[in-house]
């Protein structure tokens, strides 16, 4: 301990004030061009409807609320909310548990196919998504699920659980497989191990898989934009496009949506934070 402190203290004190400096400067302009564009967002968000066509730049322009009023009071948003919201808590559930589960069985168990269950949920993840749209489109649609809700999360799924699926696979990869041994001695089946035993030892990995299988279904557009119509059947995505016109942008009503779209993923954010590093870390050293 006493070793680590006096290496920490003599690294600092070896810097030239020069480098102390440059450092200090680089570090705060590096943080302010990251919350630049976030500030100016949410001022963008709280000036007049038409303050934006001024010359003049202004931080604080009559700051009012009659953005975000309007787009609760007079749009189809709180429609689009409940729709994001609904296909991005199946996604994120429907994500965790396909993941969990095939990452469990790919990392514990050698079966027939083995290999080739990992090398799909590899392969899948190398199509863009504008490959995917048309095959995956016909597929729902045979199934009829072009415009429904259901269709979409399943399209969510197919981006979602191959990576997941990885990244827990390398989780589970860094988990003792004694407890599993001290499961089966205690008279507990596979699936008594892993509910029991396995998943409360991996809420960093999980984590990561809910984060990342909801940010894939709360901003996605390309497949809402493809399998949804109508007002009523937006995600906040595509409703988002309703105020660009042809000739002219709803720049108040777009920035006001932008900072009440983020404020699910951020509250989302906090309530997995802590476990995100540890989680990605976990599942990136071991595949």
């Amino acid at each position: 301990m006493v070793s680590n402190v006096a290496i920490r203290t003599r690294g600092r004190s070896s810097r030239s004030p020069a480098a102390s400096i440059a450092l200090h400067v680089t570090l705060i302009a590096a943080s302010l061009t990251a919350v630049f564009p976030v500030a100016w967002l949410v001022l963008t968000s709280i000036k007049p409807r038409d303050a934006w066509q001024s010359t003049t730049v202004k931080l604080f322009d009559s700051p009012t609320l009659a953005n975000y009023a309007q787009v609760l009071g007079d749009t189809a948003f709180p429609r689009w909310l409940f729709n994001s919201l609904l296909v991005a808590a199946l996604t994120t559930v429907l994500g965790v548990m396909m993941s969990a589960s095939t990452g469990y069985a790919v990392s514990r168990f050698r079966f027939p196919g083995f290999r080739s269950v990992m090398w799909m949920l590899l392969i899948t993840q190398m199509f863009p998504v504008a490959i995917l749209i048309v095959p995956i489109y016909n597929l729902l649609a045979g199934l009829g699920l072009i415009n429904q809700f259901p269709g979409l999360v399943i399209a969510y799924l197919t981006s979602a659980v191959p990576f997941c699926a990885w990244m827990m696979k390398g989780y589970f990869d860094t988990v003792p497989v004694e407890i599993d041994e001290a499961g089966r001695v205690d008279g507990l089946t596979h699936f008594g191990t892993f509910w029991r035993l396995i998943l409360p030892l991996s809420k960093p990995g999980l984590a990561v898989a809910a984060f990342y299988s909801f940010i894939t279904a709360w901003a996605e557009v390309a497949y809402a934009t493809a399998f949804m119509t109508g007002d009523d059947k937006y995600t906040l995505a595509v409703g988002l496009a309703q105020f660009v016109g042809q000739h002219k942008a709803e720049w108040g009503l777009l920035t006001a949506s932008s900072v009440l779209i983020a404020a699910p993923a951020a509250v989302v954010f906090l309530l997995v934070q802590r476990h995100l590093v540890t989680g990605l870390t976990a599942g990136a050293t071991k595949a």
